[in-house]
């Protein structure tokens, strides 16, 4: 299946060259966004087969390109089709979608260049079979997704945004190049073949972990990596963010996998721990930062810092697991975690999508600014809230199938020996619920103030619904988010091999299972029945609506609201009290704000009260403080512009001194070359 994937990346390549040219023109749009559809739905089902049917991993394919003898080597297997999967599967809705979207893009030739680009170098990240390779690849992956972040580019914010990205993502290539050197050894084996086969000494492994986590971590917005992606992510258009929040996370999610379960063997204890400590540091903060925010992208944004922490503490426990020999836990923390990854494509892009409509209907992203969008916007709040209840984790949806899945690979860690991970184990899982209960609560705040209620501005009011592109993509995907929380035994069964071929082992088969219960481990410990719940909460919910509408009263009374007092309001008055009398999304994050914000975010309000007699208005002005910034960024830019202005000084000497570091430089080069080899 190599040389399919590689045949629909060359054709994206070809619609890159399409939006170039046509990109001022409607049937550029047409054209780039239909063909980037057809070709991720080939390279899906390319996918799909290679990991359905079981097909054996093919031999590396190779191109006479890149390096002299060398040239540029690519392979699939069933973690890269697992991956391709889920990138293939997002770039199609992500393309169906923008070609209804697309049409309101002021300056389209700014995206439709890039954004096949981006798919291709997607796709040959997780195809690339030697690291030489995969850098290029990854490289090319950030590039073309800065450019589609400063597609907006008149703006201040975004144009921020996009510097910052792009340190980031240059800082992270960075890292991964030193992992890839380690791996490699004195000798250059840059394939990854090679490197399984390697011996090396066991401190080598665990600094190409650490560098990793922190190459790939700049890239899925682990904290403190973070900062990039709640303005990126915002500032890019609609199908752009689901396609970086969704897909490009789990890129750098294969990457992680590929480099510490498959190349830096074998695994120490205590790269679990740390896997484990960062993964629940991450949930936690990432819920919190989206609780604290009022626009509606950037709240998606930070709970996908929230959901790669959950990804990432069930690999650190797949890690922990598989250094003691726990095989079968540690297959069922990665299912866990390849299971979520999957999800949180399915139901972030959907949450992306339907933000893009929003914006798009009502010109605001502000939650303040939002409400009663349910009787404007009816085909597609049935998707967002299908969306919202699976990434709160509620059963029967995905979410919950997933979450329940890390719950008791966590509930296995009593077996292990280490006694530091005894105590980090069952911590790491009290951050994980609370994770879960602050994101039901952010995506009831979200739904609730965005489709509930009255509408807070004239444009909220004058909300259309989207366009039946956009539509049909957000349903596809929340149809799947059922699919996928109803029948999860067939999900978990197809990442069985990618499990068998990292561990040696795999989640008990689901197949044949009476009712579609899921057994993770043994009917004696733990079982679920998503379909009997869903058929109880469908039968149970007809009923009760049956109920209300046969028994219950169908007088409808109007009656004139609470004016607070204030008598012979007109029209547009009434509507302002209207909503200014109803319940705040600050409001609602107020008492979560009070306990947690103060301490980890620097939280503050400041009250004006009028004095006594005096008829000013009062005022409340909030703010917070993302922790990184004060405590690493800021301080590492000061000591980076203090380094700097002593360096300066480099520039102003002679020619016999630069030519006597020079030779200082070379004479080090060549004595750390020898002590290598």
């Amino acid at each position: 299946m190599t040389p399919i994937i590689l045949l629909c990346a060359l054709a994206s390549f070809a619609l890159g060259g399409f939006g170039a040219i046509l990109g001022r023109t409607p049937a550029g749009r047409i054209i780039v966004y239909g063909g980037s559809l057809a070709v991720a739905g080939a390279a899906l089902l390319a996918a799909l087969v290679q990991l359905g049917l079981g097909v054996a991993p093919e031999p590396s394919v190779a191109l006479p390109l890149g390096l002299p003898l060398i040239g540029m080597n690519f392979g699939m297997n069933d973690l890269s089709a697992v991956f391709l999967v889920i990138t293939n599967l997002g770039a199609a809705a992500a393309s169906l979608y923008a070609l209804g979207y697309g049409r309101h893009e002021p300056e389209p030739w700014r995206i439709l260049p890039f954004y096949p680009v981006f798919l291709a170098a997607m796709n040959l990240v997780l195809i690339a079979a030697d690291a030489y390779d995969f850098l290029i690849f990854w490289e090319l992956m950030s590039l073309a997704s800065w450019a589609l972040v400063m597609a907006h580019h008149e703006q201040e914010e975004t144009r921020r945004a996009g510097i910052i990205y792009l340190l980031m993502a240059s800082a992270g290539t960075l890292v991964l190049l030193f992992a890839f050197g380690l791996l490699a050894g004195p000798h250059g084996h840059y394939a990854f073949a090679a490197m399984r086969g390697m011996q090396r000494a066991g401190w080598i492994g665990g600094i190409v972990m650490l560098l990793a986590l922190a190459g790939v971590g700049s890239k899925a917005g682990l904290v403190p990596l973070h900062v990039w992606l709640p303005r990126a992510h915002p500032a890019a258009p609609s199908h752009i963010s689901a396609l970086m929040s969704g897909v490009m996370t789990k890129v750098a999610i294969y990457a992680f996998i590929r480099i510490v379960f498959d190349l830096a063997e074998p695994a120490a204890w205590w790269w679990g721990l740390a896997v484990l400590i960062v993964g629940g540091i991450t949930a936690v903060l990432g819920v919190l930062y989206a609780l604290m925010e009022d626009d509606l992208k950037t709240i998606l944004a930070y709970s996908t810092i929230e959901n790669v922490g959950l990804i990432f503490v069930g690999l650190g426990l797949a890690l922990a697991f598989k250094a003691d020999g726990m095989m079968v836990a540690a297959a069922l923390a990665l299912t866990a975690a390849l299971f979520h990854a999957f999800n949180h494509m399915l139901f972030k892009s959907t949450l992306f999508f339907g933000a893009g409509a929003v914006q798009h209907a009502t010109g605001e992203r502000a939650l303040t600014k939002l409400g009663g969008l349910i009787h404007r916007m009816k085909m597609s709040t049935v998707p967002m809230l299908i969306a919202a209840m699976a990434i709160a984790a509620l059963p029967p949806l995905n979410g919950f199938a997933s979450e329940w899945l890390l719950l008791q690979a966590i509930l296995l860690s009593p077996a292990l020996p280490q006694f530091g991970l005894k105590l980090a184990v069952p911590a790491v899982g009290a951050l994980v619920a609370l994770a879960a209960a602050f994101a039901a609560a952010c995506f009831v705040r979200l739904f609730g103030f965005a489709y509930l209620g009255k509408p807070r501005s004239a444009q909220a009011a004058a909300a259309h619904e989207t366009d039946a592109f956009s539509r049909a993509a957000m349903i596809g995907l929340a149809a799947l988010c059922v699919v996928a929380g109803v029948l999860p035994g067939f999900v978990i069964d197809l990442l069985a091999p990618v499990t068998q071929a990292l561990l040696g082992a795999h989640v008990p088969s689901q197949r044949g299972l009476s009712w579609l219960t899921v057994i993770p481990v043994s009917a004696s410990r733990s079982s679920y029945d998503p379909l009997l719940i869903f058929i109880f909460i469908a039968v149970s919910g007809s009923l009760a609506a049956l109920a209300l509408h046969r028994f219950g009263s169908r007088v409808i009374r109007r009656a004139a609201f609470w004016g607070c007092g204030y008598q012979g309001l007109s029209d547009a008055s009434a509507r302002d009290v209207a909503s200014s009398t109803q319940y705040s999304p600050s409001g609602f994050a107020q008492p979560i704000r009070q306990v947690f914000a103060s301490v980890v975010f620097r939280a503050r309000d400041d009250v004006v009260m009028p004095a006594p007699g005096q008829l000013g208005p009062a005022s409340l002005a909030s703010s917070w403080t993302d922790p990184a910034w004060w405590a690493i960024y800021t301080p590492l830019v000061t000591t980076v512009g203090r380094i700097a202005d002593r360096v300066n000084r480099l520039q102003f000497l002679t020619i016999r001194r630069y030519l006597a570091f020079v030779f200082l430089a070379l004479v080090i080069l060549l004595a750390w070359t020898a002590l290598w080899g």
